[in-house]
């Protein structure tokens, strides 16, 4: 069985093949509900539409290159008129230019329209902006009228009547609503109003409890996903605005606005090159080239949605929203849906096979039912007469066979898989992570290595200069000016020269008048030590000119700038790793970052669930094997590996050395990546990767599960991950550890307890059927329990919170079965005494309860139904512990699933006792009671001893 669930329903968590999505739906034939069993995988039609866009894209950016190229030629030195007229709107908006004009010149590459406008400095102009202060605040308005906001047209949320249709839409039901208005016809014919509409209203209520029950928790869903989508747009960039630079979102931003790009930034809207240095931008996200693009003042075109893969820019924003491309594209996407999770494909596997097992019992029963009518009316000799009563008995005969499909087809099984994932994403979330892709968190359950970046996440990403190494004399910063006094004139005067001009960063006076330093952490702890030193940011830049600008990044560990200075002649400075930069030592400094409290604790807790725990960081072996040990993952018998050395190994020699391997220092991006790739494909590790750089993505991506940073990780980062951190913080990435693997365990939890219930069902009344030609458990009961055991169900087990008792056991891994032996065990063990119980109620009820008279029938039934509701009340207890004995703790804590329990209990009693017309029910005596919830109640014991049967963990 997992054999052939493994060659058909199986698909990566990441990245799968668009055959492998195409062959598991083509064998979901079998699907009483396609629009909601499919809701929540990918629209492979939409994906086309997009890719479609993107050649198209391609091409048009090739064409208007190639045009631009050309233009240039012919533009320089002749008089160029324009034809262009402003709309008479826009002028008295107080702009000289509109909307569609400024996304023709930058969607097009149009430089002959550019050069008409008088460039960029031009359309600065028109736009009412400048390169030093930006916009203003009090013309929003007017601007926002004009040239509309950065927001995509998005499908509008859909309301709680479109599920009510979108569920009414089952198959099942919608014959069994068949079967009730024919019910209602013949009955009120044969025995008028309101006798004869009975059966019929009964089984139209059950459907109409069903149809609002499930409506109700997909929409719940739905909303929860929603705020997931909020959350995952919030993106911030820094932007000048009234003479101030700021951090604002993306969506705030306006024609005219002066943005600053930086390396692993991601370029927000449409826009012109203002002023920078070596900016590479990335666009094989809008146009498929992979192939970086140089923008500079000749090039100054910036399409929103690209990538900044090198350098630093101000942009001019020109074109927003959906007049981008970007913006179209990700209209189009965001309708391409997620991939489906590997658990949800395998359920919808076992849904398949079980409703293929379900549709043929389903079949029998019917057959086997109608013959034993067509045996009696033999016998009777009116096989040629048929009265009223006859045909409502082949009409019941036909509605218990589908609704037996409707139990028997687990349609529930790969939607609980959504729903625990949208309440554990909906958890992580207040947890500070922010799940990016629906497969990441059950695979988080898996995961057997993580590969942690260090500064940031294992330490506090808070950097201050501690010592310093100037003029051959070491010295403590200690935060008082004073520190610097014995430092030469001279000296100090090149050393702030260099801390102010070689930096990525900036000081600035924010909106409380207050100085603020923006920029990277160890840009911040520099320019902090300058500020020290007694320098003014502004002034220092003011003396000399930059040249040019070499910036930091992991491959190359260092930045340099060239100045040309007011005397004449240039300097070059440089910063980075020790024995990286060959120039002159102006200084060393020396700077701290802390340990995170807690990490020492959470790596501790990842030995003991078997999950390693590696670092991987650019740092030197000094510093990185320091910090390791601090945090626990060096350990005596581990190895620490430089880069350079590891890249030389054979993979012989790797694979003698990798799981030794506990720190990586001096590593590159490739180092990372080659150390991913072999961890998952040689060794099969489940393997998560922590990064916030830019060099990052290609691991991020090779990665089983991504982690990028959200404090100090790159819009490039966290598009290539699959979580994002919101701390930064390594015990978060434990957190989502524990719900990846609580989401595994939820739905394992829900698997059994439905398997559970399909089989007694579907056992029960086949071999009533075949045994003594009619079913106990009409279409009506049959709907409550299909209830039962789908929606209320996954409420109930799908959204157990975790326990530390998680990360105490071993990963499942990548080759662990998901119906486990421990799962087959308590499903046949359990199934085995409900078949005891129902049949023996069936054989010996009459004679144990002392029932006769003409009622029997009906009151034995009920006792049936109602002993059969209370096993499943008591098997969900049962459920929520595979292996161990108590089940009870924790239980309170759960409020659905008391809630879920309390709610069945007493609808159930309901059903018994006042809707006994519609539901084929009678009033049961307190001793009948006492002996259905008895029977339920015994099957906690007979669960308990089941869990002591060893059968292994696969």
């Amino acid at each position: 069985m997992e054999n052939y669930f493994t060659e058909n329903f199986e698909v990566q968590a990441k990245n799968s093949s668009e055959d492998a999505l195409q062959r598991w739906r083509k064998l979901c034939w079998l699907v009483k509900n396609r629009k909601r069993r499919f809701r929540f995988t990918a629209n492979l039609s939409k994906r086309f539409e997009a890719e479609a866009i993107r050649r198209s894209n391609q091409e048009k950016l090739r064409v208007a290159v190639l045009v631009s190229k050309a233009a240039l030629q012919f533009i320089q030195g002749l008089s160029l008129s324009s034809d262009y007229i402003v709309p008479q709107e826009v002028k008295q908006a107080g702009f000289q230019i509109c909307a569609e004009e400024l996304g023709s010149i930058v969607e097009g590459h149009d430089v002959k329209k550019l050069k008409i406008h008088d460039g960029v400095e031009g359309i600065a102009e028109k736009l009412c902006t400048t390169i030093t202060k930006g916009i203003s605040t009090s013309e929003i308005d007017r601007r926002k009228q004009v040239y509309g906001v950065n927001k995509f047209t998005e499908t509008p949320p859909k309301g709680f009547w479109f599920f009510v249709w979108e569920a009414v839409q089952d198959t099942t039901l919608m014959i069994l609503g068949f079967c009730a208005f024919v019910s209602l016809l013949v009955g009120i014919v044969m025995e008028g109003w309101p006798k004869g509409a009975h059966d019929g209203l009964g089984i139209v209520a059950s459907i109409l409890l069903v149809v609002f029950v499930t409506a109700t928790s997909d929409y719940r869903q739905s909303l929860q996903f929603r705020d997931l989508d909020k959350e995952k747009k919030k993106i911030v960039v820094q932007v000048t605005r009234n003479g101030l630079r700021q951090k604002l979102s993306i969506y705030d931003l306006l024609p005219g606005d002066i943005v600053h790009l930086s390396i692993g930034d991601q370029v927000p809207a449409d826009g012109l090159f203002m002023s920078g240095y070596s900016l590479l931008i990335n666009e094989s996200s809008l146009t498929g080239e992979s192939e970086p693009v140089n923008v500079n003042a000749s090039n100054p075109f910036l399409l929103s949605g690209t990538k900044v893969q090198n350098g630093s820019c101000k942009m001019l924003v020109t074109t927003v929203g959906m007049r981008t491309q970007w913006g179209k594209l990700m209209a189009t996407l965001s309708e391409g849906g997620d991939d489906e999770t590997p658990l949800q494909v395998k359920l919808n596997g076992v849904a398949t096979v079980i409703g293929k097992i379900g549709l043929f019992f389903a079949v029998v029963t019917f057959a086997v039912l109608v013959q034993g009518l067509f045996t009696r009316k033999l016998e009777e000799g009116t096989q040629w007469i048929w009265s009223g009563d006859e045909a409502m008995e082949m009409l019941e005969f036909f509605a218990i066979a589908v609704t037996i499909v409707v139990v028997a087809v687990p349609e529930g099984l790969p939607l609980a898989v959504t729903l625990s994932l949208a309440f554990a994403m909906k958890k992580m979330m207040n947890d500070k992570a922010l799940v990016r892709h629906l497969a990441a968190c059950e695979t988080m359950g898996s995961a057997t290595t993580i590969c942690s970046d260090k500064t940031g996440t294992l330490t506090t990403n808070h950097m201050t200069v501690v010592k310093t190494c100037i003029c051959g004399e070491i010295k403590e910063v200690n935060g008082s000016e004073k520190f610097g006094s014995s430092i030469p004139e001279s000296v100090r005067k090149l050393l702030l020269e260099s801390i102010f001009n070689n930096t990525g960063g900036d000081v600035v006076v924010n909106e409380a008048k207050k100085v603020e330093i923006l920029g990277t952490p160890t840009e911040t702890a520099l320019l902090e030590l300058g500020l020290l030193l007694g320098g003014d940011f502004q002034e220092e830049r003011g003396k000399s000119k930059i040249v040019k600008v070499e910036p930091f990044n992991s491959t190359k560990k260092r930045m340099g700038v060239v100045l040309e200075l007011p005397e004449g002649g240039f300097r070059a400075h440089c910063k980075g790793a020790s024995e990286i930069a060959g120039y002159t030592c102006i200084a060393i400094v020396g700077i701290k970052d802390p340990v995170r409290p807690g990490v020492k604790e959470s790596v501790a807790v990842c030995r003991s669930a078997g999950i390693v725990v590696r670092m991987v960081t650019g740092d030197n072996l000094t510093t990185a094997k320091a910090i390791a040990r601090e945090c626990g993952i060096l350990t005596d018998d581990g190895l620490a590996i430089e880069g350079p050395e590891f890249r030389e190994k054979s993979d012989e020699e790797l694979q003698q050395l990798i799981p030794k391997l506990q720190v990586m220092a001096r590593s590159s991006p490739m180092d990372k990546h080659t150390l991913v790739k072999t961890l998952r494909t040689t060794f099969q590790e489940v393997v998560a990767v922590t990064g916030d750089g830019t060099n990052d993505a290609p691991a991020l991506h090779e990665a089983d599960i991504g982690l990028a940073m959200g404090i100090a990780g790159t819009e490039v980062a966290k598009e290539s991950a699959d979580v994002i951190i919101l701390d930064d913080n390594f015990s978060t990435i434990v957190t989502v550890g524990k719900w990846g693997r609580s989401v595994y365990v939820n739905i394992q939890k829900f698997v059994q307890f439905q398997l559970t219930v399909n089989v007694v069902a579907l056992v029960v009344n086949f071999t009533s059927a075949c045994l003594t030609g009619n079913a106990p458990l009409t279409a009506v009961q049959l709907l409550w329990v299909n209830m039962i055991m789908d929606t209320l169900g996954a409420l109930a087990l799908a959204t157990e919170p975790p326990t530390d008792d998680l990360m105490k056991r071993a990963p499942v891994g990548r080759k662990g079965n998901f119906i486990s032996n421990v799962m087959w065990r308590n499903i046949m063990g359990q199934s085995l005494y409900q078949f005891v119980v129902i049949w023996y109620l069936q054989t010996q009820g009459k004679e144990a309860f002392r029932l006769d008279g003409p009622d029997s029938d009906l009151i034995l039934n009920t006792l049936i139904f109602n002993s059969f509701v209370f096993c499943q009340v008591f098997n969900e207890i049962s459920s929520r512990e595979m292996e161990k004995v108590n089940v009870f703790d924790g239980i309170l804590k759960n409020y659905v699933f008391v809630a879920v329990l309390s709610c069945t209990a007493i609808f159930q009693i309901i059903i018994v006792e006042f809707l006994g017309t519609f539901a084929s029910t009678t009033p049961l005596t307190w001793q009948q009671w006492f002996v259905s919830i008895a029977f339920g109640f015994l099957g906690m014991p007979i669960a308990a001893i089941l869990k002591m049967v060893p059968v292994g963990s696969t």
